[in-house]
């Protein structure tokens, strides 16, 4: 088939320690899965199901990259999340089966344009605006979980400019990994190339033009990326 116009490159992410590159298919991200992030947005966390949102497969960015201040807002945000990647197609996958669904590993920073996020959730609208923009899902190597497990607990941090910001533990996860796949293949047949941004601890805050951001989660990866101005995308 002819296309109108050239295909774009199929949005990927390196694997550790090979020539590979890992496709990414759909980006899944869920809310409130810490339970001090839960508060310092004005709730009180809760055992309930969790919630899931999406970004666009071409929100990713590599390791090391300058991206710009997010279009339309004036309050943009940093969430360090653990991410996990998915080898396998499933659905209605159980409990003890889930983890043979994972890839790999990697870690991850959900941009947020904070402002735009709370003005739709204050009006009962969609998530979207505020989380599925460009350059909004900076992400490191993927590290497959057949070299480094399946990380339960750990820390898991975010500086910005050297400044703590972000320090909690993977352990502290309101919903476990296998327990996120569980809900998530319920709503969705899973894929390889599946991404899974699970969820942020607190201390989430705004960024500015100039600003550099370190992640780390013990076990898997860090990550750096700087913010630059708005400036011209096209």
């Amino acid at each position: 088939m002819n296309y109108a116009f050239p295909v774009p490159v199929v949005p990927s992410v390196p694997v550790a320690g090979t020539d590979l590159g890992f496709p990414v298919h759909r980006i899944y991200c869920v809310g409130r899965n810490y339970a001090e992030h839960v508060r310092e947005m004005g709730f009180e966390p809760e055992r309930e199901p969790p919630f899931f949102f999406t970004k666009p497969a071409d929100a990713i960015v590599a390791d090391g990259a300058t991206i710009a201040y997010a279009l339309g807002t004036q309050n943009l945000h940093h969430e360090i999340e653990l991410v996990v990647a998915i080898g396998k197609s499933g659905v209605n996958i159980t409990r003890d089966t889930a983890l043979e669904h994972v890839y790999g590993y990697a870690t991850g920073i959900d941009m947020t344009r904070r402002d735009l996020q709370l003005a739709a959730r204050d009006k009962g609208r969609p998530w979207d605006i505020g989380k599925a923009f460009d350059e909004s899902a900076p992400i490191s190597q993927i590290h497959r979980a057949s070299e480094i497990g399946h990380p339960a607990a750990g820390a898991i941090r975010l500086s910005v400019n050297g400044n703590l910001r972000q320090d909690a533990d993977l352990k502290q996860l309101l919903w476990s990994v296998p327990e996120l796949l569980v809900e998530l293949s319920r709503l969705f047949v899973l894929r390889p190339g599946d991404l899974i941004y699970t969820g942020t601890p607190a201390g989430v805050g705004p960024v500015t033009a100039g600003d550099e951001l370190r992640g780390s989660i013990e076990g898997v990866d860090t990550i750096t990326i700087r913010i630059s101005a708005p400036g011209d995308r096209l």
